[in-house]
């Protein structure tokens, strides 16, 4: 976050705040202000969602922007970043959800914006995803448990990617790493990129660079075969049960004391 440091100061000191009155609004300790100031830090993503609240400033301008006395908001624009999508349709004239199976992933890789091998591709429709564009993606790996392996994400296509919100789950197709499902964990300005994070914590989080980054989905819906394993934890009839065993087993203690 190349900005944050100064930004953080610079903001600090236009409120008129000392380090310890800040630290005290926001719930953490002076020296953890300190350290972000200088650098030597960075807040974490819930801490940042709230200092950008406090200033009223999106997370990416308070992250991205170099926000000093001669700073001004830019002009919220979507010509930037608007994308067009090669879709196919029923009979009927309703799109169609096209599933992205593992196995044609490096095709879709070259053909996503190619109506012919697009129309090559599985078809079906859900009646609750009758508005919109979606499309669906098979996964591979734990990374995301506990959704497992071969479980078929079904997405919504993200036309503009300022409207990608960070703690939510997306299709990430891209140059370096094709088509994967993770959580955004922050994004800065589009020509910086996202960062991804898997919900399976052995897999480390990575950036990619929005160059790179070919199309975006949100998570809507899954489908899988693998069905829930039941729970070890004990249910509530049986804790009632063991308690009720357990008592008996005091009272006849007591009884023959």
């Amino acid at each position: 976050m190349p900005n944050i440091a100064s930004n953080l100061k610079f903001l600090r000191k236009t409120k008129r705040l000392t380090q310890q009155q800040f630290a005290d609004l926001m719930e953490i300790k002076r020296a953890s202000v300190g350290a972000y100031e200088e650098d030597r830090a960075e807040p974490k993503y819930e801490l940042l969602k709230k200092i950008a609240e406090f200033y009223d400033l999106s997370m990416d301008e308070l992250a991205n922007d170099e926000i000093n006395e001669k700073w001004k908001r830019a002009p919220k624009s979507n010509a930037s970043n608007l994308r067009v999508l090669s879709v196919t349709v029923d009979g009927l004239d309703r799109e169609n959800i096209e599933l992205v199976p593992v196995k044609a992933s490096a095709g879709y890789m070259n053909g996503y914006a190619d109506p012919e091998y697009v129309a090559t591709l599985p078809k079906f429709s859900l009646p609750m995803f009758n508005q919109g564009t979606y499309r669906a993606f098979e996964i591979k790996g734990d990374s995301m448990r506990p959704l497992a392996s071969g479980s078929i994400v079904v997405a919504e296509y993200v036309e503009n990617w300022n409207d990608i919100k960070p703690g939510q789950t997306y299709i990430v197709v891209s140059k370096d790493e094709g088509v994967v499902y993770k959580r955004i964990a922050f994004k800065f300005k589009e020509d910086k990129g996202l960062k991804l994070v898997s919900d399976n914590k052995s897999y480390d989080p990575y950036w990619v660079e929005a160059s790179d980054i070919m199309e975006v989905w949100k998570a809507k819906a899954f489908i899988s075969t693998t069905l829930p394993e039941p729970s070890n934890e004990p249910s509530m009839e049986t804790l009632t049960s063991m308690m009720a065993e357990m008592q008996k087993t005091i009272n006849s203690v007591v009884d023959k004391g």
